[in-house]
């Protein structure tokens, strides 16, 4: 009788009630793949973030970070910063005045995560091909070779990005934006994962050029490095009194896929969502801003606040997340005008005035209430 009822696609026929058992529902026939679930509409799918997974994102933070700060020293924020956005697939603009080890700290973070790194010394005469690569006449076969230039890598250290001029500094936005780049009219794709750390030094205006919005924009968040304080710099002279080790591979690149990938999997609700919405909404329409975040700052606010809560070892991001990364994410996409400029104010007061002026709860958005976030150092 089994075989019969299978062999009806799963749908006993009218007014055979002799196969049927007489008083249960129909829930144990086996559903093919793809068929209809019975599921309530609202109830989240079946998440592969359990609880073993998120100790393991936890445990790739604290080991990258301690790794790192073997041989850099200060910014506790800052390594969890540029890992955070590696798994989110975007790019970090590293910003300060020259000594403050920015070109150590991109290869201790490209030496601990596995990766392979290149560096890149950007100068007035470097050309896109330098940095794409370029097919040469190999005499010996009497043919074209590929010579790839060095954004082949997963980790590139674009340094001094401000040093190039607009026409190399443009070969950086296909790479950035599509992960691939077009050679002699071959489009070939970039390594994965794949991240630009580029560096600028803000108080230099000689003999540099200045990034455009448009490239600026590509960048998924911006850190500002400062002189250490007294305890970290006192580190310092005694860390390298001798060179010390360079750092090891904690984590591999299958590991960085395998969590970039799961990043997709952090739960948003719709008031984080709301909330993260207004605020960047709120830059445009700011009286002291002449150019507001743009959408891929809101894809890029959110993004990277599930990849922070993954790290953290949570399934969902909350509001708290969104307002830690708030300056990171767009002050430098937000331009004030003229007079605001005058007047001192600049695009970290307006965010800070933003913050304050916007709710995290939205009247016209009702969803389950969540508990506040950690910073970043007690995660």
């Amino acid at each position: 009788m089994s075989e019969d009822t299978t062999g009806t696609q799963g749908t006993p026929p009218p007014g055979d009630t002799a196969t049927a058992p007489p008083a249960s529902p129909p829930a144990a026939p086996p559903t093919p793949p793809g068929g209809p679930q019975s599921v309530a509409p609202d109830a989240p799918a079946a998440s592969p973030l359990d609880h073993a997974t998120l100790a393991e994102a936890v445990g790739l933070r604290d080991r990258v970070t301690h790794e790192v700060s073997r041989v850099y020293i200060g910014g506790q924020e800052t390594v969890p910063l540029i890992l955070a956005a590696m798994l989110a697939r975007g790019h970090v603009l590293l910003e300060g005045v020259p000594g403050l080890a920015k070109t150590t700290l991109a290869n201790a973070i490209a030496r601990s995560l596995g990766c392979d790194f290149r560096r890149i010394q950007f100068t007035p005469d470097l050309l896109p091909a330098d940095i794409t690569g370029t097919y040469v006449f190999n005499q010996r076969s009497q043919a074209f070779e590929l010579r790839r230039g060095p954004l082949f890598a997963q980790v590139v250290l674009a340094d001094e990005i401000n040093r190039a001029p607009a026409k190399t500094q443009s070969a950086l936005l296909e790479a950035m934006q599509e992960r691939q780049v077009t050679i002699e009219g071959e489009t070939l794709p970039l390594p994965r994962p794949f991240l630009v750390l580029a560096t600028q030094n803000p108080v230099e205006q000689e003999g540099v050029y200045l990034l455009p919005e448009a490239q600026i924009d590509r960048f998924l968040i911006r850190i500002r490095l400062d002189y250490p304080n007294a305890a970290d710099e006192m580190a310092m002279l005694r860390t390298y009194d001798r060179a010390p080790a360079p750092a090891k591979a904690v984590s591999s690149v299958d590991e960085l896929l395998r969590f970039s990938a799961l990043v997709d999997e952090v739960h948003v609700e719709e008031r984080v969502l709301s909330f993260a919405l207004r605020l960047v909404r709120a830059t445009r329409e700011h009286g002291r801003v002449a150019l507001g975040a743009s959408p891929r700052a809101s894809l890029g606010l959110v993004r990277l606040a599930k990849a922070r809560a993954l790290l953290a070892g949570r399934d969902y991001a909350k509001p708290d997340d969104v307002t830690a990364l708030l300056p990171y994410v767009l002050e430098h996409r937000v331009m004030v005008t003229t007079d605001a400029a005058i007047e001192g104010a600049s695009a970290a007061h307006v965010l800070a005035d933003v913050a304050r002026q916007t709710p995290v709860v939205d009247a016209g958005v009702s969803d389950r209430r969540l508990p506040s976030a950690p910073g970043w150092a007690e995660l």
